[in-house]
């Protein structure tokens, strides 16, 4: 079960005027469930993404950012789950290629205006044909308000789909912002492990588009770890459509810039902690705030030497207030003159660790209590400079292995 983590409602998903979703039950791995979905998108809607770098990266990956690169008008999304296209060669891209081509004549349009996007077991053949033979099915379920199904449709171990959406009024005039994603296992900073799609009806040039999704991503996906590993497929995509009536924004110092960079930061963010609070076995949503850092570099060092540690994660599981490991993890982080003796830690609001080691007034009952809630902020305070750095994690349970060692059976 996700830590705290709602499902949707189909309601709370405002439509985006310019983008249809439609879904299809292709079998590409389970018979039966909802495993494919196209975004159709209005002509003029801009496009701006990120990529993995993940080195082995999937064919998809390679395909749509090629596209994505040299397409000045992208027209649709395919995104299948239950097989990856990963480590699958030139076989793979030509996989990629064809669905894409195959989209593309049902929608009347090129095929390297339509991005791939695929998620799965990795090391597969791609199921093309059952691909081709539901798209008729996305085709003719395209409509702006299957944002809910959409979000259902690129599951893999999730086990809640993930949909957020805000509103924002400029100029007197709404603007949406409606984002889903997917993602449990093999997450961790770099772009974290996950598919991820934004859309938004706002009018604002391309590079202002890049902009405030360099913004966003550096402040949710990017700030994320369930376990440490990378996968080859993950990608988040930004569209906006220009069809809302509210002003186009112009100026990247402008107060309606910064008021969208917000509402789409918001919405990341929030994509981005449900693939946490959703981590594959998790019990427990860890809070990583570190304080007073030289820069915020050495702050999300420290914060991610605590995030990856499997024995600071598998305390947090057993509720053990194991302050030794979260000790030792900052100690390993990398910064070659951290003095010690000036280090704070905090699990909550509870003081645990002061001038090297345990505070002389901390009571192991409060570490117990802070340490048995589902919801936790470990604070350290390094007092070297005036940075900080926010991160998320969960725990690390007995279900975590069990998902993964049955993951292809």
């Amino acid at each position: 079960m996700a830590v705290n983590l709602p499902p949707p409602r189909a309601d709370q998903l405002h439509r985006v005027a310019g983008v249809s979703l439609g879904v299809a039950a292709a079998g590409i791995r389970k018979p039966g469930r909802t495993d494919l979905l196209l975004i159709e998108l209005a002509q003029g809607t801009q496009v701006a993404g990120v990529f993995t770098r993940n080195r082995f990266c999937a064919a998809p990956v390679q395909v749509a950012r090629h596209n994505l690169e040299h397409r000045s008008q992208i027209r649709a999304l395919l995104i299948n789950t239950g097989n990856a296209n990963a480590g699958t060669g030139e076989a793979g891209l030509a996989d990629a290629r064809q669905t894409c081509a195959h989209t593309a004549q049902l929608l009347g349009i090129a095929p390297d205006q339509v991005l791939p996007f695929s998620t799965g077991v990795i090391m597969e053949s791609l199921p093309v044909e059952r691909i081709c033979a539901a798209l008729p099915v996305c085709v003719k379920q395209l409509s702006e308000h299957n944002w809910l199904p959409a979000a259902e449709a690129i599951m893999t171990t999730d086990t809640v789909p993930k949909a957020v959406s805000r509103k924002i009024q400029l100029g007197g005039e709404a603007l949406s912002v409606t984002g889903i994603a997917k993602g449990a296992g093999m997450i961790r900073p770099d772009m974290a492990t996950m598919l991820a799609f934004i859309a938004t009806d706002a009018r604002l040039p391309l590079a202002l588009l890049h902009g405030a999704l360099s913004h966003a991503v550096e402040r949710s996906f990017n700030s994320i770890t369930v376990d440490g590993d990378t996968s080859t497929n993950d990608a988040l995509m930004l569209m906006a459509t220009g069809r809302a009536r509210a002003p186009e924004i112009i100026d990247a110092s402008s107060a309606a810039y910064l008021e969208f960079q917000a509402a789409l930061t918001e919405v990341a963010c929030t994509l981005a902690q449900s693939i946490v609070r959703d981590g594959e076995g998790a019990t427990k949503f860890i809070t990583v705030l570190v304080e007073r850092g030289a820069t915020q570099a050495e702050c999300r060092r420290v914060g991610y030497a605590i995030a990856h540690s499997p024995l600071v994660k598998t305390a947090f599981f057993a509720s053990d207030p194991n302050l030794g490991r979260i000790l030792a993890a900052i100690g390993n982080a990398g910064i070659g003159d951290l003095e010690v003796g000036r280090v704070e830690l905090y699990l909550g609001e509870v003081l645990v660790a002061q001038g090297g080691g345990r505070y002389r007034g901390y009571n192991e009952a409060d570490g117990k209590r802070v340490m048995g809630q589902s919801e936790i902020t470990v604070r350290v305070v390094l007092n070297r400079g005036t940075e900080q750095a926010s991160l998320w994690t969960c725990d690390l349970s007995h279900d975590y292995v069990t998902i993964n060692a049955e993951y292809r059976t």
